[in-house]
């Protein structure tokens, strides 16, 4: 069972989302800086990505490219900015699968309707989650780590970066499963969450990679592992959940460009084009693969039916798994 504190929703409470008149010229767009909201704190994944495609579209477009970290209510506090900002092509939103696809319709009220308040631009890349553990740890394997949390029902705790954030849910969804009961600790971030962990305090993680994955590899924290339904090519001994006794598991992270609704189609296809191209660079997509990402690209209808599908298919895993996000 899921309990997300009151405050989770509060500050969204009572907002309505604008109709305001589309202003943009797309043939002339952008004339000035663009503002792209990040709903999470400095150091996470969607912080990483933004600022990694920050510069090659500052070139592109011509505009500079100011990245606004909102953290809170995971994530979805910057999507609800974004869902009502002035559909002129200057306030676009860097969001995660949690935060516009699962979270919102399960809130009481909900900020905005994830199909009708958002216009998917282009997916920018995903990443797996990673099972990790202190180098205290006494498990050396998943099947340990799973071993230990049953001898120890109510001992052990998790992290996350927020309430209901897919971090959350993976650790949920799992113990649902696999019939554990453990802690939820959650913080407003990625990098909070990792000198929690780094310091012991918190027994087990399951997050996105590209934050965590210097830190496996300098031996500070164990992976144990990963989310995806195939292993992936920066921890190939880590076996998946899914092998390890849950077929079917799969819970990653995906990182896609939004704009406000009512955004002219010219506009959100400028920008579609300009995170392709920087993502077609060998030097940006091998840096952006390096870091632990799954390089995006595609067109917005691949965008929208991603958000679409993935908001079907968590919706009807957090019924199975009796998840309530309220």
């Amino acid at each position: 069972m899921l309990t997300r504190r009151a405050a989770f929703a509060a500050p969204l409470l009572g907002v309505p989302i604008l109709a305001t008149p589309t202003i943009a010229r797309a043939e002339t767009w952008p004339q000035r800086p663009i503002s792209l909201l990040v709903g999470f704190a400095p150091g996470g994944g969607t912080d990483i990505i933004a600022r990694a495609l920050q510069p090659a579209l500052q070139e592109d477009l011509g505009q500079a490219v100011a990245i606004e970290n909102r953290p809170g209510a995971s994530g979805t506090l910057a999507a609800a900015a974004c869902a009502r900002a002035r559909p002129d092509g200057y306030t676009m939103l860097m969001t995660t699968v949690s935060a516009s696809a699962v979270v919102p319709p399960h809130m009481n009220p909900q900020p905005f309707d994830i199909i009708r308040d958002q216009k998917p631009v282009v997916l920018c890349g995903t990443v797996p989650l990673v099972a990790v553990v202190p180098n205290t740890s006494p498990a050396n394997t998943f099947q340990e780590f799973l071993a230990h949390a049953k001898a120890n029902p109510g001992k052990l705790n998790y992290s996350s970066s927020g309430v209901a954030s897919q971090q959350h849910l993976a650790a949920e969804i799992l113990s649902a499963q696999a019939g554990l009961s453990m802690t939820h600790v959650p913080f407003r971030g990625t990098g909070q969450a990792v000198n929690e962990i780094l310091a012991g305090r918190i027994d087990i993680a399951f997050d996105t990679l590209p934050t965590y994955l210097p830190h496996i590899r300098g031996g500070r924290l164990r992976a144990l592992a990963t989310t995806m339904p195939q292993r992936v090519e920066w921890l190939p001994d880590a076996p998946t959940v899914a092998e390890s006794g849950f077929p079917g598991f799969n819970c990653n992270v995906w990182y896609m460009w939004i704009a406000p609704p009512g955004t002219p189609d010219a506009v959100t296809e400028r920008m579609n084009q300009a995170v392709n191209r920087a993502l077609a660079d060998p030097g940006l997509r091998g840096r952006v693969a390096a870091a632990g990402f799954i390089p995006g690209g595609g067109s917005q209808a691949d965008a929208a039916k991603l958000l679409r599908d993935d908001a079907a298919r968590y919706a009807a895993a957090i019924r199975g798994a009796n998840i309530r996000l309220d």
